[in-house]
Order: C-alpha cells, then sequence, then structure tokens
C-alpha cells in the first residue's frame, strides 16, 4: 500500500523521523494527504490549508512541495480535522475530512479521533 510516493512502512518511518515520535493523526493525515492529491488535478498548482494545529500540516510538508516555510501552506483552525488542496487564482480545489459517523471499521482511529483514550494509551 503506498501513501503518497511512499509505501506504507517507509511513509511511517520518515513520518516518525520527522514528527519525533508516532502520531495518529499523522498517519490518518497521510491517507488525507493521498486521497486529496488523487482527486486533485494532475500537473496543476495547489495550496493548502489544514483546519487544524495537529499533526495533519506535518503529513502535508512530507508529501507535497507545500510548507509553512515557503507560504503554500496555511492553518486554519477551525477545530476541525480536515484539509483543503486548492488552486489559488481560480479558487477551486478538494477538501478532505473524517466523517465521525463512518468510523466503525476503524475503531483505533475512532478511538484516537473522538478522544476516547488518553494520548499516552494510544
Amino acid at each position: 500500500m503506498k501513501i503518497g510516493k511512499y509505501e506504507a512502512d517507509e511513509f511511517l518511518r520518515i513520518a516518525k523521523e520527522f514528527h519525533g515520535y508516532d502520531m495518529p493523526g499523522l498517519i490518518v493525515g497521510g491517507f488525507m494527504v493521498d486521497l486529496a492529491l488523487r482527486n486533485y488535478p494532475e500537473g496543476q498548482f495547489f495550496n493548502v490549508i489544514c483546519e487544524t494545529s495537529q499533526c495533519l500540516a506535518d503529513a502535508v510538508q512530507l508529501l507535497t512541495p507545500c510548507t509553512m516555510g515557503n507560504g503554500w501552506l496555511k492553518e486554519g483552525f477551525t477545530g476541525r480535522f480536515a484539509l483543503i488542496f486548492y488552486d489559488r487564482s481560480t479558487g477551486d480545489g478538494v477538501r478532505v475530512f473524517i466523517d465521525p459517523r463512518k468510523l466503525e471499521k476503524w475503531k483505533e482511529i475512532k478511538v484516537w479521533y473522538l478522544k476516547e483514550k488518553d494520548k499516552k494509551e494510544q
């Protein structure tokens, strides 16, 4: 299974090195970025807005050319674990988010997302 251009195991290793430790949000974020990339027009430039200050921005920086430093990645704190890939000139884009109603298939992600366990137990 691939996450962006990486095999899943390689992404997990690189993500842990970049972030400092394993976090469910970074792993989920990798899949979200991958989904956005697959649904965004190929070859078209984009910027990204992360709607959370959690680990999602790290996944964006690992899998795209967008960083806080170059200004192509912004954080807009809406309290949602979501991201938007958009064309800066037209505003057209793709939004990816977690739908809590669909998390029954992924128990550990549900526990993390709904904060049913302390961070240290995850």
